[in-house]
């Protein structure tokens, strides 16, 4: 036994280093080489991008995407997708500015108040728009793709409606303050409010019954509805989820820019799904892990960042995020293949 367990260490030992590279590959996905080639390229391109401060910055302003990623890998999951989220973002926004604002307007007093009004508000509006497509998709069978674009097009319509394109101010100072710029312990209240929910989202993910019906229904609809499984409550829970993660973060994002904007959130859909392809999360359901997302839109993050640093136009910078979309899903698929022909 010891023997046969040293010449195994002997032939891992003489196996090249492509052998060790197309196993982390196989296993991993492409994200980790993506992350290691972005450290490497924006550190040669600028002094202050491998800095404690600068990555610290990242990790806050990455901590938006993070949040409507992970909520749309819920959708992904179940082998649909959600667009209207960056709608999600701006209803939110604009609806729990509204509410906040008119609340400390009428209790100038009760600031804590008028906050919790607010955000309850903000939530269950962007949360209404995920409510809306789940039952279109559960229960109506609509597609993803058109019933999502249209409640877009919907959300982002009464947003400027509400606000006539001009930015909802008057809410308390406090609400900036804490949720926008305060930390707690030196930690950022972003991050701390995205560390708390990745941990929730993880547990619902892998230890609940919840979680393992997303992946099953992703896999195969009509064997999970066979097994027993409430398909149709499921996927309206999938998109219930995917809205109101976009909806908490939008009310992050309304206290860190102070103001209730209908104009906000318009790139989330293509880089929330990019996040989840480039983490290897399945465009035909049943695959993904929540901490690659997180990864995921960390790299996202960490892309964007360093493009700034480096002085590229924000106009080219779409160009990359879609390109690395483009190059995750070609890579994935390569990925796949490989794997079939090592499984012959």
């Amino acid at each position: 036994m010891t023997a046969n367990g040293d010449s195994e260490t002997g032939r891992d030992a003489n196996r090249p280093a492509a052998y060790w590279v197309q196993a982390a590959f196989v296993r991993l996905g492409v994200l980790p080489f993506l992350l290691v080639i972005a450290m490497i390229v924006f550190t040669l391109m600028s002094d202050h991008f491998l800095t404690g401060r600068n990555m610290l910055n990242v990790l806050r302003q990455s901590t938006y995407l993070m949040l409507v990623a992970m909520g749309q890998m819920f959708a992904l999951l179940t082998g649909g997708f959600d667009l209207s989220v960056g709608t999600v973002l701006a209803l939110t926004s604009v609806v729990g500015a509204t509410a906040m604002a008119g609340a400390y307007a009428a209790m100038p007093d009760a600031a804590g108040l008028a906050i919790l009004i607010g955000v309850l508000a903000g939530i269950a509006a962007g949360t209404a728009i995920g409510a809306v497509n789940g039952i279109g998709v559960a229960v109506f069978n609509v597609s993803p793709f058109m019933m999502s674009l249209g409640m877009a097009s919907v959300g982002f319509g009464i947003a400027l409606y509400m606000t006539g394109g001009v930015p909802v101010y008057g809410m308390p100072m406090q609400f900036g303050d804490t949720f926008g710029f305060g930390s707690l312990l030196g930690v950022p209240t972003p991050i701390l409010v995205t560390a708390i929910l990745v941990v929730i989202l993880y547990m619902v993910t892998n230890w609940t019954r919840l979680g393992r019906y997303f992946y099953a229904v992703g896999g195969n609809i009509k064997a999970a509805r066979l097994s027993g499984i409430d398909t149709k409550l499921t996927l309206f829970l999938a998109y219930v989820l995917c809205a109101a993660m976009a909806a908490v973060s939008g009310i992050l994002l309304t206290a860190r820019l102070d103001t209730g904007e209908a104009n906000i959130g318009a790139t989330m859909p293509l880089e929330s799904i990019a996040a989840c392809v480039i983490a290897g999360v399945s465009l035909r359901g049943g695959v993904g892990r929540l901490e690659s997302v997180v990864l995921g839109a960390l790299f996202i993050g960490l892309v964007q960042n360093g493009m700034n640093l480096a002085r590229i136009e924000s106009y080219l910078q779409t160009v990359v995020i879609g390109s690395l979309l483009i190059l995750a899903v070609v890579v994935d698929q390569l990925r796949l293949r490989y794997m079939a022909r090592l499984q012959d």
